[in-house]
C-alpha cells in the first residue's frame, strides 16, 4: 500500500542517492559508491532516518530484476557464448579458492566444521547484479572482459546453489542426500533447456509481429523477463538470472536499431533511474557493526581472504585462457563484490541454525551472531572495494597500446 511515509522515504532515498551519485561521478568514481554511501547516511548504520520495510525491499528486488534484464539487452549473446569456457574457468577458480581459504581461516579463529564451511561458502559468492551495475557505470560491459565477468558470475551463482544445498543437507541429516542434490542439478539443467527453447521458439514468434504503438513491445519484453525469472526461481536460482537471459533473447530478435534503442531506453530509465538506486541504498541498511576487537579482527581477516581469494582464483582462471596480467586482474577485481546474495545466504543459514538448535539436532549454531555480522560487513566492504579496484586496474590495462578500444570505452564512461 502506498502511504505518505513510503512516499517520503522514497523521496529521501532517491534525492540523496542522486546527489551522492553525482558527487562521486564528478570525481570519476562509480555512481554505485554514492548510492551505497547514501544508504549508510540515511539508514540504521548512521542517522536511521529510513529503515528497511516490505515496500522498499520489494522495489529493491524489482530494481535488480530490471537492472539484470537491461544488462541482458545490452550484451551481445553471441559474444557471451564465445566466452563460456573462460567464464567457467574464472568461476571455478573464484569459487574454490575463497571457499578453501575461508574454511581454514574460520577454523583458525575457533569455528566448528560447519561454521567454517558456511563462512567459506559466504566468501565464494559473487553478486551478479552488483557486477552488472559496476561494468555498466564504467561502460565496459560489452568487452570480452565484461562478458567473462557476467558469465562467471552466473556460473558462480549455480555453484553456490548446489553447494549451499549440499551443506544444508549435511547440517540437517548428517549425510549428503544424493537424490535431493541430483534433483537440484536436474532442475537447473531443465531451466536452461526451457530458457533456450523459449528464447528460440516463443520470443521470435511474438516480437517480430509487434510494433511500438502503446508500448506493446515493452509489455511483451516485461512478460518474457517475468516468465523466465519465475522458472529460474522454480529451479532454485535467483529470478535475476532469468531476467538476464530473457534480455539476451529479446535483444537477439530485435533487428531494427531504432526499435531496440526505444526498448533499451525504457528499461534503462526504469532500472537505473528509479529502482536500482533503491536497491543499492537498501543494501547499506543491512550493515551490522560490532565494535569488539575479536569481531573486528575476524571481519578484517575474512575480508582480506575474500578479496585475495577472488583476485587470485579468478585471475588464474582468466590467465589460463590467454589474458595477460592486468586483464586477469580486472576480472579478479570485477568478481569481488558480494552484495545482497551474501546477505540472503547468511540469513538462510541463520534461520536453519535456529530451527536445528531448537529441536536439539545440533549442539553448536551453524553460524554465530558474530560470524553473521562479520559476513555482512565483508559483503558490504567488498561491494565498495570492487569498483575502486576495478577502476585502478582498468587504468593500468588502458596504458597498453593494444587495448585502444577498451581505453575509448573507459574514456566514454568518464563523460557520462
Amino acid at each position: 500500500m502506498i502511504t505518505q511515509h513510503l512516499i517520503v522515504n522514497l523521496i529521501l532515498i532517491l534525492t540523496v542517492a542522486w546527489f551522492m551519485g553525482r558527487v562521486f561521478a564528478r570525481f570519476g568514481l562509480p555512481v554505485v559508491l554514492g548510492e551505497l554511501l547514501a544508504g549508510l547516511i540515511l539508514g540504521p548504520p548512521l542517522l536511521g532516518i529510513v529503515t528497511a520495510s516490505e515496500p522498499i525491499e520489494l522495489l529493491a528486488e524489482f530494481g535488480i530484476f530490471f537492472l539484470m534484464f537491461h544488462a541482458g539487452l545490452e550484451m551481445d549473446p553471441k559474444e557471451a557464448v564465445e566466452h563460456i569456457w573462460p567464464s567457467i574457468a574464472v568461476a571455478l577458480g573464484g569459487f574454490i579458492l575463497p571457499f578453501a581459504l575461508g574454511f581454514f581461516t574460520c577454523k583458525i579463529f575457533g569455528g566448528t566444521v560447519f561454521q567454517s564451511l558456511f563462512v567459506g561458502m559466504g566468501l565464494s559468492i559473487t553478486a551478479i547484479a552488483v557486477q552488472a551495475r559496476i561494468l555498466h557505470d564504467m561502460q565496459i560491459q560489452n568487452t570480452s572482459i565484461g562478458h567473462i565477468i557476467i558469465g562467471a558470475a552466473i556460473v558462480d551463482d549455480i555453484l553456490a546453489l548446489v553447494t549451499l544445498s549440499i551443506l544444508l543437507s549435511l547440517a540437517e541429516s548428517g549425510t549428503i542426500q544424493v537424490v535431493e542434490i541430483s534433483f537440484i542439478v536436474l532442475k537447473v539443467a531443465g531451466f536452461f533447456a526451457f530458457t533456450i527453447l523459449f528464447g528460440h521458439f516463443v520470443i521470435p514468434r511474438f516480437i517480430r509481429r509487434l510494433d511500438d504503438r502503446e508500448g506493446k513491445t515493452f509489455t511483451f519484453a516485461l512478460i518474457s523477463a517475468l516468465a523466465v525469472g519465475y522458472f529460474a526461481e522454480l529451479a532454485g536460482l535467483h529470478l535475476i538470472i532469468g531476467a538476464f537471459l530473457a534480455g539476451q533473447f529479446v535483444r537477439k530478435e530485435i533487428i531494427d536499431r531504432g526499435f531496440y534503442q526505444k526498448i533499451n531506453d525504457r528499461f534503462y530509465s526504469l532500472s537505473y533511474g528509479f529502482m536500482a538506486p533503491i536497491f543499492f541504498v537498501s543494501l547499506s541498511f543491512h550493515l551490522q557493526l560490532k565494535w569488539e576487537w575479536p569481531v573486528i579482527i575476524f571481519t578484517l581477516a575474512i575480508t582480506l581472504i575474500a578479496i585475495m581469494g577472488k583476485l587470485i582464483g579468478c585471475g588464474v582462471g582468466a590467465f589460463i585462457y590467454g589474458h595477460k596480467f592486468w586483464g586477469s586482474a580486472i576480472i579478479g577485481c570485477g568478481m569481488n563484490g558480494r552484495g545482497a546474495v551474501e546477505m540472503v545466504v547468511a540469513a538462510v543459514v541463520i534461520k536453519l541454525s535456529d530451527q536445528l538448535m531448537a529441536s536439539q539436532t545440533i549442539a553448536e549454531p551453524l553460524l554465530t551472531k558474530d560470524q553473521f555480522s562479520a559476513l555482512i560487513c565483508m559483503a558490504f566492504i567488498t561491494t565498495i572495494i570492487a569498483p575502486l579496484t576495478l577502476k585502478w586496474t582498468v587504468k593500468k590495462y588502458c596504458t597498453c597500446d593494444e587495448n585502444a578500444q577498451f581505453y575509448s570505452l573507459w574514456e566514454k564512461s568518464k563523460k557520462v
